[in-house]
């Protein structure tokens, strides 16, 4: 929808005051105020299944009650870490609308989505028009329990776990955030990366915008609150015309739910639907499975989808391009069992191996994976080599990132931490090794090592994905260009350095080939070096940065390093802030 024609259906909006937000792990309560309704809301014409749902009453009360499921003398779901030299996805976010149990479905919800994000996690529920918050540092089951979500009743919730390498107090940075402004309060909760969040900061900050975070999500209230249209809808329609790069976004008020994903599609987002009518919408269908939703669709690029009294509608936010999906959430992001830009990522990745396989053989004795995420592209290798799988390296799933590393030096301590080889399997073979993916190198070159130490004869590494020579600016943390290892060695280069027999990668002529007609709508940045959307004001992890618990050192020590914009990638050089 153009800027001209919302300018039509709203009335001017004085300026407000600055922005109030959650900045410790406490609830804070908002007052009600009384958004104007918006009239102008139509059917969208995605999917019959926005019309369908028109005259949707959403029940009182859940058939299947799950408050004895969140009890703090229950043990939790067992929580999934990510290789420290992976590519991060930086959140996940969970939308519920209609259930009497909202934010401890959303709690669960975040629990299934916890492999997004481990460093922060937070619930805004809204009850009696009020909006209550409830936000901290550390995994989802850290953060809350029985007598924290008792704090937050209400029949609709939004929640976000939060992976990031941005702000010197990660505590303020903790989403979802609240604002009161003039004709009520908003919370929020954002997935991805803005490549134009400095340009708008200045601005905003220009007109007398005062900034409590150094996230670009508390740009997006800003320019709700700043926005001359009237109707809340208008006003997210107003403010997203704005932004550029990659956001799904659930809004909640007094009264709505409201889900946004940006024109190109970059991150996922799908909603469902519950037993008693509750709508939820979620960043993988995971989070719908593990409180029993159906799912039923995408949230499309550029739509804003509204669940509220009226049931579910539909607007296109804006003319959008060919959509450009992360294709790394199936090479690794996302969890095996979810379904993402519809497709099964289980299948996806089955798919990688068997095409390894295919096309680059080798005589082995066994096939094992570099767990989790190797684990069904190995599956599939193994499957049309012929050759057995076998569980050759076992990870710990209870090593977090700080540990007492022993005074007398351990060679390749913190690998051996998380990962152990099983000599039965591996002494004497020929392994082929399957990882998703390879970005520096060093751990690769850990495990190679490992490997041989167990008595392997040779050891053959095959990666189910392209080599990566961009880093990424829409959502996912990835090292700087300069560190990527693709990115300034060949192939044989980078197995004389990890030390392995034979390397080979995914051919991404051979990935766009399995996608078939879908490959022309994802992103393949991080493997070509072109930009869907060209990044002007980026943020990358420099070299050598650490990662702490974000709440001591210095902004330089834990933030991205700010670094110019340059179409050739190798030519990217790190800028001091």
């Amino acid at each position: 929808m153009a800027a001209s024609n919302l300018s039509t259906l709203s009335s001017s909006l004085s300026k407000p005051s600055s922005l109030p937000f959650n900045t410790s792990n406490t609830h804070t309560s908002f007052p009600h105020k009384t958004l104007q309704k918006p009239s102008f809301i139509h059917k969208s014409s995605f999917s019959h299944a926005a019309s369908e749902t028109q005259k949707t009453s959403f029940a009182v009360a859940s058939k299947n009650p799950i408050s004895e499921i969140v009890s703090s003398n229950k043990p939790y779901p067992e929580v999934y870490y990510d290789d420290d030299e992976k590519p991060r996805e930086e959140c996940g976010v969970v939308g519920i609308y209609g259930d009497p149990e909202a934010s401890r479905l959303c709690y669960l919800a975040l629990h299934a989505l916890q492999h997004r994000g481990q460093e922060g996690a937070g619930i805004v529920a809204v009850n009696d028009g009020v909006l209550q918050s409830i936000t901290g540092v550390g995994l989802v089951s850290d953060v809350f329990n029985e007598t924290k979500l008792d704090q937050l009743p209400g029949n609709s919730a939004i929640g976000h776990v939060r992976y990031s390498t941005a702000g010197a107090s990660m505590l303020k940075n903790v989403q979802p955030f609240v604002a009161g402004y003039r004709f009520g309060s908003v919370g929020v909760a954002h997935n991805g990366n803005l490549v134009n969040y400095i340009t708008l900061r200045a601005k905003l900050e220009d007109n007398g915008s005062i900034f409590n975070t150094t996230s670009d999500t508390e740009v997006v209230l800003h320019l709700i609150a700043t926005s001359k249209h009237r109707p809340f809808l208008l006003r997210i329609v107003d403010a997203c015309e704005k932004l550029e790069g990659a956001y799904s976004i659930v809004f909640i008020t007094e009264d709505k739910l409201v889900a946004v994903r940006d024109p190109f599609g970059f991150r996922p987002l799908v909603m469902g639907r519950r037993s008693n009518g509750a709508i939820v919408v979620a960043s993988e269908t995971c989070a719908l499975d593990l409180i029993e939703a159906t799912y039923e669709r995408e949230v499309y690029p550029g739509e804003v989808l509204v669940a509220d009294k009226n049931g579910l509608q539909s607007l296109c936010l804006m003319s959008h391009p060919q959509p450009k999906q992360c294709i790394f959430e199936h090479i690794y992001f996302a969890l095996p069992n979810s379904v993402v830009f519809g497709r099964s990522v289980y299948e996806s990745r089955r798919k990688f191996g068997e095409i390894l396989a295919t096309e680059s053989p080798v005589d082995c004795d066994v096939v094992i994976a570099v767990p989790d995420s190797g684990v069904v592209a190995a599956l599939g290798y193994a499957a049309k080599a012929g050759v057995p799988f076998q569980q050759g390296l076992i990870r710990s799933h209870y090593v977090g990132r700080t540990f007492i590393e022993p005074s007398q030096k351990i060679r390749d301590f913190g690998v051996k931490l998380k990962l152990s080889p099983v000599r039965a399997v591996l002494e004497g073979k020929r392994v082929v090794v399957v990882d998703d993916s390879i970005v520096r190198g060093t751990t690769s070159s850990k495990i190679v090592r490992l490997i041989k130490e167990a008595g392997a004869k040779e050891v053959h590494m095959r990666i189910a994905s392209p080599p990566i020579i961009g880093s990424c600016y829409y959502g996912v943390d990835t090292p700087s260009a300069e560190e990527l290892i693709s990115n300034r060695m060949s192939v044989e280069e980078i197995r004389d350095f990890i030390g392995s027999d034979s390397l080979a990668f995914l051919p991404f002529d051979s990935l766009k080939r399995l996608l078939g007609n879908d490959s022309p709508n994802f992103c393949y940045a991080c493997f070509s070096g072109k930009y869907p959307v060209e990044p002007r004001e980026l943020k990358v992890k420099r070299i050598g940065d650490f990662v702490d618990d974000g709440l001591n050192g210095s902004l330089e020590s834990i933030d991205g390093g700010w670094v110019q914009a340059n179409r050739n990638q190798k030519e990217v050089k790190v800028a001091s802030l």
